[in-house]
């Protein structure tokens, strides 16, 4: 629902940015970051839970994005300001040490992620093309990306708009073929009723939904895009909400149709399940040439989430909550250069840290830490005010995501946990090596400003 003000005609809040993006420029920019390359190379993590139901984790994961949706649907059109979570808690709680773990926990997410699809970047879709090891191309792959990002974000966007465009031309192909091999009488529609023999169905569905929910990530983003949407108290909710009902319609034909193609084992051992699709089929569709389409999928969500880490970085230089040097930008390129080659440096060590699954539930675990402040400073701030319409939900919406939240949390296995522990302890460094030059320069009237150029 849109709650009204008694104040007179609504109005979006003032900004410096010009408000040129619509509903329909939303829906896309929403679909298109939802739409990842994380179904290219977990839906076999999934298929080792819960065997033939890959439908049954999508469920539920789909369940609470929309739930945690509801939240940021009202949280953006309610203060539609760039910044996202961290904005929303430091408004909640006016602290700056929580606000700035969100903001780490956020960019910290991007490093994992990029890490993760240099792996699967290195795995079994590219051996379809070439067999090379592993380990260097993840590297070479990674030092690709950082020089692209750091050339421009003109170049990285441009580069994201045709790969977007490629990843979801092999998405539709994956739902095509399976269609043509179910309509032909040919696969095992059973096999979408059979779990998997090793473990328990309900066990099995809340570990794999762990996994799943990865594959919804990426609507948080368009939070940041809030002082760019013409009336953003309509725009918000129907694109929000619509761009994630796409995504989990296509999810979950993609499901069926890879289970009914498929043997669920065959999909667990391989880090290309979407290519068994392809290759089992026996139609005329080349595996090489399904192998560059999510190759470059892989690439487009790798890229996309280091421009997020490094611009992430910045910013929290920018509000003096990391050291200085990490809000350097390149005179020439204008592109933060620092925080781009820090945050390169860390996805390439991540790369080396756990497999393609143990990072896909790190990056859960770190967003899901992120939507659990969320939630709760959208309650927090019920009784705010604001001087303009905006969507409302039911109080009862965010309680229930962070209770949710908190089910897929007792999920997590031990290494994740860790993970983001390392993560926490060297942020609360950063952060209060940035605290102590903040303070120097408060008391030295003649000092820098925090954000230089060099």
């Amino acid at each position: 629902m849109v709650e009204a003000t008694d104040i007179g005609p609504p109005a979006p809040p003032a900004t410096k940015l010009k408000r040129t993006v619509g509903v329909l420029l939303l829906f896309f920019f929403i679909v298109g970051d939802t739409l990842g390359a994380g179904i290219y190379t977990l839906v076999g993590t999934m298929a080792a839970d819960v065997g033939g139901m890959l439908w049954l984790p999508l469920v539920l994961a789909l369940v609470l994005a929309l739930l945690t949706a509801g939240t940021y649907a009202e949280m953006i059109t309610k203060y539609p300001h760039a910044g996202g979570a961290c904005r929303y808690v430091q408004r909640a709680f006016d602290k700056p040490y929580p606000s700035f773990v969100i903001g780490f926990l956020m960019l910290s997410s991007g490093i994992t992620t990029s890490a993760l699809l240099a792996n699967a970047f290195a795995g079994d879709y590219l051996s379809e093309l070439v067999d090379v090891p592993a380990a260097p191309v993840s590297v070479v792959f990674l030092l690709l990306l950082i020089a692209i990002n750091l050339r421009g974000v003109r170049e990285s966007l441009s580069a994201n708009v045709v790969m977007t465009v490629i990843e979801v031309s092999g998405l539709v192909l994956v739902i095509v073929v399976a269609a043509i091999v179910f309509g032909s009488g040919q696969g095992d529609p059973s096999r979408i009723l059979t779990p998997s023999p090793d473990q328990p169905i309900l066990m099995g569905a809340f570990a794999a939904s762990v996994i799943a929910f990865f594959s919804f990530l990426g609507f948080e983003a368009a939070a940041n895009m809030a002082e760019e949407v013409k009336d953003p108290s309509r725009a918000y909710p129907r694109a929000l909400f619509g761009a994630i009902c796409t995504a989990g319609v296509i999810y979950l034909l993609i499901a069926l149709g890879a289970a009914i193609v498929v043997d669920p084992a065959t999909m667990a051992d391989s880090t290309g399940p979407l290519l068994e699709v392809i290759n089992a089929a026996g139609l005329s569709v080349p595996g090489w040439f399904f192998s560059l389409i999510a190759l470059v999928a892989i690439a487009n969500g790798a890229l996309l989430f280091m421009v997020m880490a490094s611009r992430a970085t910045y910013g929290l230089a920018r509000l003096g909550l990391l050291p200085s040097v990490f809000g350097r930008v390149a005179a020439k390129r204008g592109t933060p250069w620092v925080a781009i080659v820090a945050v390169g440096a860390a996805t390439i060590g991540m790369s080396f840290v756990g497999n393609i699954g143990q990072l896909a539930d790190t990056t859960v675990l770190l967003l899901v830490l992120v939507f659990i402040a969320t939630n709760i400073s959208a309650i927090v701030l019920r009784k705010d005010r604001v001087e303009h319409e905006h969507f409302s939900v039911p109080i009862i919406v965010p309680i229930l995501a962070v209770i949710a939240s908190i089910v897929l949390l007792t999920q997590q296995a031990a290494e994740s946990w860790l993970i983001a522990a390392g993560y926490l302890v060297v942020g609360s460094v950063l952060f209060l090596i940035a605290q102590y030059s903040r303070k120097r320069l408060d008391a030295d009237p003649a000092g820098d400003d925090v954000i230089t150029r060099g």
